[in-house]
């Protein structure tokens, strides 16, 4: 999984069957300890509900078709959670 900020989304009024219903956003990964960007932004599919500059956790690849509302899409990346607080080493580094 990876921690990622919501920056934006995507509106696609002609998509595949399989994702119709669906929002999309662009996701931002970053580091869990500064919240700097880490790697180039991406596509995901939002499957709870998740709102521009909310930190959220994204699976990728074949397990982002394993949520109860992806399963046997097709999509690489879902967002699964909305980050709550974000805690290393006794060090809480995120609160909502």
């Amino acid at each position: 999984m990876k921690v990622c900020k919501v920056i934006g989304n995507v509106v696609s009024t002609e998509k595949d069957a399989g994702i119709k219903g669906f929002t999309l956003l662009i996701v931002q990964p970053v580091d869990m300890t500064d919240l700097k960007p880490e790697s180039s932004p991406f596509v995901a599919i939002d499957a709870v509900g998740a709102g521009e500059e909310e930190l959220v956790l994204v699976v990728t690849g074949s397990s982002s078709r394993l949520t109860a509302m992806t399963k046997d899409r097709p999509t690489d990346a879902t967002i699964q959670a909305i980050i709550d607080f974000i805690q290393i080493n006794g060090k809480e580094t995120y609160r909502k």
